[in-house]
């Protein structure tokens, strides 16, 4: 057998221990918010020693984890170094998630494994990438031929929160400065380019009344109603935006909760919106800011007695695509076609991630992982999220193939 028979047969040998690996990361729930994700960390730790790897174990100091709004957090980074003279390329995943929600059929911490299908929350976004990148170390390592450079495992729990105090903290606190990064994603697409997303929070204060008598009272919800119209009308002007990347289209603009007032009787002297507006690669940040919070300005002043407060929540830069991760997406292609039996394209992608943050740090990067062709087919962030195990298999056999050829 050739080195890339001989990695596929290690991972076909080793498959049952991988998916027993994934259930474990399932059933450790990394509900964020409320992000108490510490213990997840040192499930992980705990189990990876089991194999041999050592993972430091970095904890983001409790004032920092409260402010941002979580309540424990400790990354992982796991460094296996070989002979001097190549690249490091770390392999990122993240294991913090959305709360489940309602519908499930199937336990959404149970990792059961129903028709080739293991399910649970993060079991497709990103928890099978723990499993995915882990055991294509191990079966690279099985082979003990030369290698130069190394691989850093990066395990992180603040992707739903922006990122910052993952990714974002190692690579302030110089705890890694890898050459290369691969990040957690799907099978049949290297990713190479994302949107950006900049989240706002707008309170509309106005005065409360009883209702018998609203003209003593100014009706925030009115205000409030005139700024979703205003923010609204927005998308029908971004559809005439397009962008270059292929897989991403125009930007566009979610107002995803709402809430205020105090009763059915009482004019609301309150209301919260927070908007999500996704930036296409082509947009400059600031500009888009500047724009939002003026159209937000204008519909308030058409409401007498309204005023207005925009918090910023989040700004997350779009991902553009450095030159240098060629090598990369290179291999990824190559063993992508030869594994699966089909092309397998780069393109864009409309959500925004961690990678970005490498991306701004100087590390080229791409993204690529196990689960299916779209984040829909996996029902991530909704009831009953899955991961066909074909995928997860085919997609370790990938990532092994990829980092032989970088770093032989």
């Amino acid at each position: 057998m050739n080195n890339y028979e001989q990695l596929d047969a290690w991972i076909d040998a080793h498959f049952d221990e991988e998916v027993k690996f994934l259930q474990a990361m399932v059933q450790v729930p990394t509900d964020t918010p409320p992000g108490n994700n510490a213990p997840h960390a040192e499930r992980t730790a705990e189990l990876l020693s089991t194999f041999g790897f050592d993972a430091e174990k970095h904890v983001v100091p409790e004032a920092d984890v409260k402010a941002y709004g979580l309540t424990t957090l400790t990354n992982l980074i796991v460094r296996r170094p070989y002979a001097n003279g190549g690249r490091t390329i770390a392999l990122n995943a993240h294991g913090d998630v959305v709360p489940p929600g309602e519908g499930w059929t199937h336990g959404p911490y149970s990792g059961e494994v129903v028709d080739g299908k293991l399910y649970g929350r993060a079991s497709a976004v990103s928890k099978s990438d723990f499993a995915s990148y882990t055991f294509a170390v191990r079966a690279l390592e099985s082979l003990k031929a030369p290698l130069k450079g190394g691989v850093e495992l990066h395990f992180t729990y603040d992707e739903e929160f922006g990122g910052e105090l993952g990714p974002g903290w190692l690579l302030k606190n110089k705890l890694t400065q890898p050459d290369l990064l691969l990040a957690a994603g799907f099978s049949y697409q290297v990713v190479t380019a994302h949107n950006g997303c900049l989240q706002m929070e707008v309170t509309v204060h106005g005065k409360m009344a009883h209702a018998a008598i609203p003209d003593t009272g100014i009706d925030a919800l009115q205000g409030a109603v005139a700024i979703l119209n205003a923010l609204y009308h927005q998308n029908t002007l971004y559809r005439q935006v397009t962008s270059k990347v292929a897989g991403i289209t125009h930007p566009y603009l979610n107002v995803g909760r709402i809430e205020g007032g105090t009763n059915t009787n009482v004019v609301p002297g309150k209301v919260v919106l927070k908007l999500d507006r996704r930036m296409i690669p082509e947009e400059k940040p600031a500009e888009v800011e500047a724009t939002i919070r003026q159209v937000i300005a204008d519909a308030a002043a058409s409401v007498p007695g309204i005023t207005v407060d925009i918090k910023r929540l989040l700004l997350a830069n779009a991902l553009q695509p450095l030159p240098g991760n060629k090598p990369l997406v290179d291999a990824l292609q190559k063993h992508g076609e030869a594994v699966f039996g089909e092309p397998i394209p780069t393109s864009g992608t409309p959500l925004y991630t961690d990678v970005r943050l490498y991306g701004e740090a100087g590390v080229p990067a791409a993204i690529y992982g196990a689960g299916p062709r779209t984040v829909f087919e996996s029902n991530a962030k909704r009831a009953d999220e899955h991961l066909v195990l074909e995928d997860l298999r085919r997609a370790t056999k990938v990532v092994a193939r990829t980092l032989f050829d970088l770093l032989s």
